[in-house]
């Protein structure tokens, strides 16, 4: 029988998982299977630290931290230095694609960030979150929000503009 506290707990799963999913997914650059691991980890957090989540002054910007603090953790993990997810296995090394779908090139570009800029960019700009919530998700300062987020979109343009078909976003 569940108590209280579960109850509680799956109600939120349900209501927010596929929120958390496509943010994770943004976060990843695209990489289903790490947004999964992501999310799944935020979840067990967020489960443990329920009544601390519950009193939080800003639940959004908890879960917000705790994923982000997921994706540090996992990009700390040794094996992940040299290890990317692939849909399908190659027989030998693939040939940069100049036509390929512009969202594959950035998911592409954004994969070649480091992930506190990429959340930078994704919190500001697809989420739309202002400099300070921003900062709170990330856990850092408003300052090194813009640094980062301005560093982030210099990289971008310099990665899109070597591909013409990609200058267009």
């Amino acid at each position: 029988m569940k108590n209280e506290r579960d109850e509680q707990f799956h109600q939120f799963v349900v209501s927010r998982r596929a929120a958390l999913v496509r943010t994770a997914t943004l976060l990843t650059a695209g990489d289903a299977h790490l947004a999964e691991d992501l999310v799944q980890s935020t979840l067990t957090k967020l489960y443990v630290a329920w009544p601390s989540f519950q009193r939080a002054d800003n639940p959004d910007g908890y879960v917000r931290r705790t994923l982000v603090n997921a994706l540090t953790d996992e990009r700390r993990r040794w094996w992940r230095r040299s290890e990317r997810s692939m849909a399908e296995v190659p027989d030998r090394a693939a040939a940069q694609h100049i036509d390929g779908d512009v969202s594959d090139g950035l998911r592409a570009a954004l994969r070649e960030l480091p992930p506190r800029m990429r959340a930078a960019l994704v919190f500001r700009y697809f989420y739309d979150l202002d400099v300070a919530d921003t900062a709170d998700a990330l856990g850092c300062s408003e300052g090194t929000v813009k640094s980062q987020t301005a560093r982030a979109l210099d990289r971008l343009r310099a990665v899109l503009g070597t591909n013409p078909s990609l200058a267009l976003l």
